[in-house]
This record gives C-alpha cells, sequence and structure tokens, in this order.
C-alpha cells in the first residue's frame, strides 16, 4: 500500500507498505481524506513539537476518515463497507485518568502522527474498532476527518462552560478558532468575536458570521471589547493562537467572574500573567487538551447541519502531492487543506 513517510524536516517519500492485518477488536480501514493539521506542519518543518522529536521516519496525519474493509473477530457493531471517521487518541484504559473517565489525559495514549507512533497518510490504517465511529450517508469524508478539530473545538467550549446567550471571544482564526466559533455557536453562544493578525481570515471568519472581527496588529483589542460589551467584557475568552500577546490579553478582556480556557500552545512554556487580576476578578482559567467523548456530539451536529466543517477547506490535493500541498499549508493565508487518499 502506499503511504506518505516523512523521512526528514521538509522531506517525504512514498513507501510502499505492507497491508496492515487488523488484531481481534480492530478494524482495518480504507482511509479517504485526511486533514492537515497545524502539528502535521510543525512536524514537516521543523521535525519536532516540544519534547516530541521525529527522531524515524514518521507517517502524519490524523484527522482521518475512510470505509471499512475488514474487522476482527471480536468486533461487533462495525461491518466492512461502513463509512467512519476515526479518533486518533487511543489510552490505556487502565490508568487513573482513564478510570475516572479523563482518557485524553492518559500518559500513556497512543495518539496517531506523534512520535513514534505513524498517523493516516496511508491507503490503510488498522485502529481499535472503540474509537472508530460510524458515519450517516449525509456526512461526507471530508466532515467526517474533520471531526477532530470539531471535537477540539467542542471540548474547548464545553471546558469554558459556554451557554445560551454568552458573549464568546475566540482569539485566533486558524482552523480551531473555526472550529471552536462552531461550536459556541451550538453551545448558545449569542455573540461570538474573533481576533487575528491575517486580514484574510478575518475577512473568512465575518463571512462564515461571527458578530466582530478585530485585527489585533491594527486595533486595541480591550477597547474594541469593551465597546462591543458597553465595559463589561466577554463572558467566555477562548484562546486559539497561542501567541504570547494573545494569552496575555485575556485577562484584560474578560469579564469579573468569566472564564478563559486556554487552547492554543505558546512558543515558550512560560508567560506571565496579572494574578492579582485573576484574584480579584475571580477568573476561572482552564486548560484544554485535546478532547475526550466528542466525537459522537460532533457527529450528530455535521448530521443536523448544525456547523459547518467542509467550508473551511482551501484545497484538496492527492497522496502523491503531498509535498506540494504540505508547501501550499505553510502560506499564511491558508486554513486547511485535506489529502484524497484515492486520488
Amino acid at each position: 500500500m502506499r503511504t506518505a513517510v516523512l523521512v526528514e524536516p521538509t522531506e517525504f517519500e512514498l513507501h510502499d507498505r505492507n497491508r496492515p492485518t487488523p488484531g481481534s477488536d480492530d478494524v482495518l480501514v480504507a482511509i479517504r481524506d485526511v486533514g492537515i493539521c497545524g502539528s502535521d506542519v510543525h512536524y514537516y518543518e521543523h521535525g519536532r513539537i516540544g519534547d516530541y522529536v521525529v527522531e524515524d521516519p514518521l507517517v502524519l496525519g490524523h484527522e482521518s476518515a475512510g470505509e471499512v474493509a475488514e474487522v476482527g473477530e471480536n468486533v461487533v457493531g462495525i461491518e466492512p463497507g461502513d463509512r467512519v471517521a476515526l479518533e486518533p487518541g487511543v489510552p490505556c484504559r487502565r490508568c487513573t485518568h482513564c478510570k475516572r473517565g479523563d482518557y485524553h489525559l492518559c500518559e500513556d495514549v497512543v495518539f496517531m502522527a506523534t512520535p513514534p507512533h505513524d498517523g493516516a497518510f496511508a491507503e490503510y490504517v488498522t485502529w481499535p474498532a472503540d474509537y472508530a465511529y460510524e458515519l450517516p450517508d449525509s456526512v461526507s469524508m471530508t466532515e467526517g476527518a474533520l471531526c477532530e478539530p470539531l471535537s477540539v473545538g467542542i471540548h474547548a467550549c464545553r471546558r469554558g462552560d459556554v451557554g445560551i446567550g454568552d458573549t464568546v471571544l475566540v482569539t485566533g482564526a486558524g482552523p480551531i478558532g473555526l472550529m471552536i466559533i462552531e461550536a459556541a455557536r451550538a453551545a448558545g453562544a449569542t455573540d461570538v468575536i474573533v481576533t487575528d493578525v491575517v486580514p484574510e481570515k478575518l475577512e473568512f471568519a465575518r463571512e462564515r458570521g461571527v458578530d466582530l472581527a478585530v485585527n489585533v496588529s491594527e486595533t486595541d483589542l480591550e477597547a474594541a471589547i469593551d465597546e462591543f460589551t458597553d465595559g463589561v467584557g466577554a463572558d467566555v475568552v477562548i484562546e486559539a493562537s497561542g501567541a504570547e500577546p494573545s494569552i496575555r490579553s485575556t485577562l484584560n478582556v474578560v469579564r469579573r467572574g468569566g472564564t478563559v480556557v486556554l487552547v492554543g500552545l505558546a512558543s515558550e512554556a512560560t508567560v506571565p500573567i496579572d494574578v492579582l487580576k485573576l484574584i480579584d476578578n475571580e477568573i476561572d482559567v482552564h486548560g484544554s487538551f485535546r478532547y475526550k467523548n466528542t466525537y459522537d456530539a460532533a457527529i450528530d451536529l455535521l448530521t443536523d447541519g448544525t456547523v459547518d466543517v467542509e467550508g473551511i477547506v482551501d484545497f484538496r490535493s492527492s497522496l502523491g502531492s503531498i509535498d506540494d500541498a504540505f508547501q501550499q499549508a505553510t502560506e499564511s493565508t491558508v486554513i486547511k487543506g485535506m489529502i484524497s487518499i484515492e486520488e
């Protein structure tokens, strides 16, 4: 089977590997669509993300969907021919985190495209059936693959307890920021504000219906939020850019008693914050790491047409043109690229 392997930073090779055989509790999936995530691009450009280093050839891609080709002998409820989205993180199911239901915090999780574990830029992948979710006919393979970033958005909104009537500020109008916006609307947010420094991304967010888009390289964010909220501030601020100035600004634009959720990964582990402001205003600050128990919700939202994920896709490419696709994905104005394995 054809497999795209990152052999060096900025260098893919197409390898012919043996088609894998599913274990007794696994499914063999013929992969159809795979999204190019920002983490994939970071591994492609730098060969590492923090402590995760690509030391051996690695298959990237963790936003995937495909058609079941075979099932293991113990698998029930999934049959060959079913269309599925794959949740890319498989926990140990034995540790304290897993047993309390926080399986996304499992320290022994096997996560696609995170060294040393291969991802989905391949014609076939075997995966535990418990983490394969059937897609209804009305949900496309592309939408199935994008359940992954949508899940990040759903989890972030759950962490922020976004609810009916809330004003939500999302910092960063990339794919994760846009999925947070979709999830916030679905959760009942009345007003959604987004920030970025790329005009094209802000215009795209406006076209998708945000109530206010702020270019923070040109406009004072605190003043803009004060004007929009009559000096109250946003109920929930979800930081999705990872930019240090953006992280520091969250405490200045959230209302007293409001909530800040940190999703974006900063380039430096330490970012100074005003602790007195945090205490005096009784601000809740939450980290949001990946997701848990979100795929069923994501598929339900897609089935009902409540959210739009396919609309963020800028371009599609084939597995054979993966180098060109990743070059395109590095452009600042690009939001999401997709790899179609069959093409």
